[in-house]
């Protein structure tokens, strides 16, 4: 099966039970508990439904959009917590601009799910699952949350492969992989083929991917229509898509909070070097070009500022970044310690691949 799209290599990124994750950060004494994140159970009498439910609540049988009263019936001594959307969107913002630094395309597809096209950066599967690797560890050591991802030749493989070694896993399909990956799973594994289709496939004598696969493409059209050609497709680990940005990038930025509070002049340069280095490699990938540069501060004590400075033209100089983060910091020198510092850049220009400007970047 000689499908171009293998040649490219895409990381699906999924947050493992992510508002429950985000509750039990918030509240470590929960760690290691049922944790059940959604409607009011109100004593069993509750008619809404569960949102997420952290993996020891998974345990006992409790799952996503399982009525709220029968969570409750398997599991009434677990913790059951509200919808806090406002506190998921912004772990998600995080997240995400963490993310993207490390992609050449990026695209989000929910509060907690992500494609990154990383193609033109890596080189091969190995430094590929290096990266995953690097990315996983900077969102556990900068959010306090695990993902697993998916890496792979395209979407409907990256996406199977980040579902099938969770929590916190980590799975590399490569193209010689393929087959011997996909065709021993059951077919309800292909996103969209769930409880209405599984049924009628398995009438059909199909209960594996690899019998999707091998199956007359003509028994499925004359039984599903066009949607049998396309399960027929993502069953070969055909999928033609590309990783696309959903909504037009305005900023992008990075963070670091530090496990000890820092204020040596040196070690905030360092700092600032850094964060810069990463936000300009993103710039670099994108081909973007900016005009304004912001920090963010974050004392010990919590009290967060943001200073920014927009710069007489756009540009793509990594020194602009470093000298006016640098400019900005002098206004809180001397003033405490810090556990957080972060660099943005925004009024982002998008520059033509002709343009022999494209030379700064290098």
């Amino acid at each position: 099966m000689n499908n171009p799209a293998r040649n490219r290599i895409t990381l699906h990124v999924d947050m493992d039970s992510f508002y429950s994750s985000v509750e039990v950060r918030e509240r470590p004494e929960l760690k290691g508990l049922p944790v059940i994140v959604g409607s009011d159970p109100k004593v069993g009498n509750g008619r809404g439904v569960v949102s997420t439910c952290s993996y020891e609540a998974r345990e006992l049988g409790i799952h996503s959009a399982m009525p709220i009263s029968r969570a409750y019936k398997l599991c009434p001594d677990a913790t059951y917590l509200p919808v806090n959307m406002e506190l998921y969107k912004e772990a998600s913002e995080k997240i995400m601009n963490l993310m993207r630094i490390f992609a050449d395309r990026f695209q989000q597809v929910s509060v907690d799910e992500a494609y990154l096209d990383i193609s033109n950066c890596i080189e091969d599967y190995e430094s590929a699952s290096l990266l995953a690797r690097k990315i996983k560890e900077e969102v556990l050591r900068k959010q306090g949350l695990t993902c697993s991802i998916g890496v792979a030749p395209n979407k409907i493989l990256a996406k199977i492969a980040s579902d099938f070694n969770k929590p916190d896993g980590l799975t590399v399909v490569r193209p010689d992989e393929v087959e011997d990956f996909l065709f021993p799973l059951p077919v309800s594994k292909i996103p969209g083929i769930g409880k209405k289709t599984s049924p009628v496939l398995e009438e059909m004598g199909i209960e594996t991917i690899g019998q999707l696969a091998t199956m007359d493409v003509q028994l499925l059209i004359a039984r599903f229509g066009r949607t049998g050609v396309v399960m027929h497709q993502l069953a070969n680990g055909i999928d033609h898509r590309e990783v696309r940005e959903r909504e037009e990038v305005k900023s992008i930025s990075t963070e670091d909070t530090f496990e000890e509070d820092i204020f040596d002049p040196a070690a905030i340069r360092n700092v600032f070097l850094d964060l810069s280095e990463k936000v300009h490699d993103s710039l670099a990938r994108k081909r973007f070009r900016f005009r304004t540069v912001t920090i963010k501060v974050r004392f010990e004590d919590f009290r967060t500022y943001t200073r920014a400075k927009t710069l007489y033209a756009a540009t793509t100089d990594k020194q602009a970044i470093v000298k006016t983060a640098l400019l900005l910091m002098e206004e809180f020198a001397g003033k405490g310690r810090f556990r957080l510092l972060g660099v943005g850049v925004s009024k982002l220009e998008k520059i033509d691949d002709r343009q022999t400007i494209l030379n700064d970047f290098f």
